[in-house]
């Protein structure tokens, strides 16, 4: 599948962009910041919302790609100085249930396509990165991909109900400790082993593997798998408890305050429980 020749949609690159191409029956999204590893702005979040309503409506596509510039990353996570602006105290912590809502909603609407989604991962699918690596239906990766939501040692925030449901069903619930609670990240060869990944190619076949897989689910009944999608959607995220108090626990908290500050001030935090 050739890049060279698509229609390139996308916004400005100040605070990087979210890039929505398109070649025949397949359409690939990019998340293009490379020099922040793709880290998520605010504006790209708008543009991935606004790319996935379209694609939604969009008959003529048969499968979505998503995929990191660069070749480092696939995204690492939010930017996050973006929450310096959060406030202190209980009005932080209403930020934060404000903020996991607006992803979840982003992400909801990857997972909800009509059609088969394909993730393409390179380097580091961190935080809100790995939420969306999780949200299309198949991943391949390269051998040195890592997979991680280092929360608990870099800024002490949390994930939403829904995106822990996500991790717990595609990972297995004690790698989603692992990832957690012990801040580890996890190998590509440890996600082939436990079905994350569909597949894991050198570099070199990268390209080859994702063009054979869109051609393979191009070529199947394409209302089936709409409807196979939203059964296993459904069975995912429905009856999720209500955790906005968890939520707003974590984002108000003065250790939430001291991670954001000691990320953006290159320094390790020091955690206090409060």
């Amino acid at each position: 599948m050739s890049e060279g020749s698509n229609k390139t949609l996308g916004g400005s690159t100040s605070q990087g962009a979210t890039r929505l191409s398109r070649e025949g029956a397949i359409a690939t999204i990019t998340f293009d910041r490379p020099e922040a590893r793709n880290a998520m702005t605010w504006e790209m979040y708008g543009q991935l919302a606004a790319h996935c309503e379209a694609l939604a409506r969009d008959r003529e596509i048969r499968v979505v790609v998503f995929r990191g510039a660069g070749g480092q990353a696939f995204v690492a996570g939010t930017d996050i100085a973006q929450f310096l602006a959060f406030r202190s105290g209980d009005y932080g912590g209403d930020d934060g249930v404000a903020y996991e809502q607006r992803i979840d909603q982003g992400i909801q609407l990857i997972e909800q396509l009509p059609m088969p989604t394909i993730a393409v991962i390179e380097g580091w699918a961190v935080g809100g990165g790995l939420a969306i690596a999780t949200a299309c239906d198949f991943r391949i990766a390269t051998p040195e991909a890592k997979f991680a939501v280092p929360i608990a040692r870099t800024l002490g925030n949390t994930l939403s109900a829904a995106n822990i449901a996500r991790l717990q069903a595609a990972w297995g619930q004690q790698r989603v400790r692992r990832m957690l609670l012990l801040a580890e990240s996890l190998r590509a060869e440890e996600a082939l082993a436990c079905g994350y990944l569909h597949a894991v190619c050198a570099d070199a076949e990268l390209d080859a593997a994702r063009d054979a897989l869109c051609q393979s689910l191009s070529q199947l009944a394409p209302v089936t798998q709409a409807v196979s999608k939203e059964i296993l959607r459904r069975l995912t995220s429905n009856d999720l408890p209500d955790v906005d108090d968890l939520i707003r626990q974590c984002y108000g908290s003065a250790d939430f305050r001291e991670g954001v500050a000691a990320f953006t001030e290159r320094r390790k935090p020091t955690w206090r429980g409060n």
